[in-house]
């Protein structure tokens, strides 16, 4: 294990207890004579783990793809939702609001996390459809011309992304009622609260399995640092890669938002801080990007819990005031050729 993934592997066993503990109601872990204690292990049980349970698992889901794209795209500015994923995923999310009244009650408690995952598997196949060309049309797989991949894959991305928003947008102006118009808006925010075990036990394998697929795609990405031609010249199969990546950021992202509504910003931050304490290749950001990530994740939904609000801040929003500074920062310091 490297130095990265044992600085917050650490960190996340620390902040994992604190977050059990953290919250509108403090739990004492030295007061067990007092009457409690069933009430307490209720709280962690029921509320407070499966919350942090899920915490580490979308933070992880998201870390993990925003290194995977920033080494993909060689571009320090790349977060999961430029490929029009998480917005898809958003967008099959907010057609159970829609559809709220024509599901069987059997199935209402999944529609949610359903057609999220279904979203986020149509914005998968659109990407893979439109960006996969390159290899049938003969280009060169990377970049170079207008058929370029990295500049496909991007633009296919931001158009997925960008038709993805409009018919939210639409979907949320024709609300059938304010009650679905409400749940949309507050959906779209991003939170862990009301979560159960049900969702971590949505969330975990997919996420597992997308971060798996992305470790999958780690040595090929190293190549690419090396250059297109080099790249290429190492046996490089950017069809095989081009692939993976659309799986792998498929189910982390998908999964997470099918889940938790919209989290940004994480795939953006998290890399960053994690590249100082590694050789800066793809191969070993990945992992300690996935546990950074999880850090984040817990250590923001932990402080919400204890901020003496009405109502409680939603992730989503939290994340974005901070992660929307930071990319400003990111952009100065490229304007001064200092990233």
């Amino acid at each position: 294990m490297n130095r990265a993934n044992l600085v917050f592997a650490a960190l996340l066993a620390v902040l994992l207890p604190l977050s059990l503990l953290a919250g509108r109601v403090w739990i004492n872990p030295f007061d067990v004579a007092g009457g409690g204690v069933a009430n307490a292990a209720l709280i962690l049980a029921e509320l407070r783990l499966p919350r942090a349970v899920l915490a580490i698992v979308v933070g992880a889901g998201l870390g993990a793809a925003g290194a995977a794209m920033q080494g993909y795209l060689r571009n320090p500015l790349a977060d999961p939702g430029l490929f029009g994923i998480a917005p898809m995923a958003a967008l099959g999310a907010v057609a159970s609001f829609w559809l709220g009244a024509i599901i069987p009650p059997a199935w209402a408690g999944w529609s949610l996390p359903l057609l999220a995952l279904i979203g986020a598997g149509t914005g998968m196949a659109a990407l893979a459809l439109i960006a996969g060309r390159t290899s049938s049309d003969g280009a060169s797989g990377f970049g170079g011309g207008a058929g370029g991949g990295i500049a496909l894959f991007t633009l296919a991305g931001l158009m997925i992304a960008s038709l993805a928003g409009a018919l939210t947008a639409l979907a949320i102006t024709l609300a059938p009622n304010p009650f679905a118009l409400s749940e949309i808006v507050m959906w779209l925010n991003g939170a862990l609260t009301d979560r159960s075990w049900r969702e971590a036990a949505i969330a975990a394998p997919l996420v597992a399995a997308g971060i798996a697929v992305l470790g999958l795609a780690a040595r090929s990405l190293d190549a690419l640092t090396l250059g297109e031609e080099a790249a290429r010249s190492m046996g490089l199969d950017p069809g095989r890669l081009l692939g993976l990546l659309v799986v792998g950021v498929g189910l982390t992202v998908g999964a997470g938002v099918a889940v938790a509504g919209i989290i940004g910003f994480v795939g953006l931050v998290v890399p960053h801080l994690v590249r100082p304490l590694t050789d800066r290749l793809p191969s070993s950001l990945i992992g300690p990007s996935a546990l950074a990530g999880a850090c984040l994740v817990l250590a923001a939904d932990s402080i919400l819990r204890i901020l003496p609000l009405v109502t409680e801040l939603r992730l989503g929003i939290a994340l974005s005031l901070i992660g929307a500074p930071f990319f400003l920062w990111l952009l100065i310091r490229m304007r001064r050729g200092s990233l």
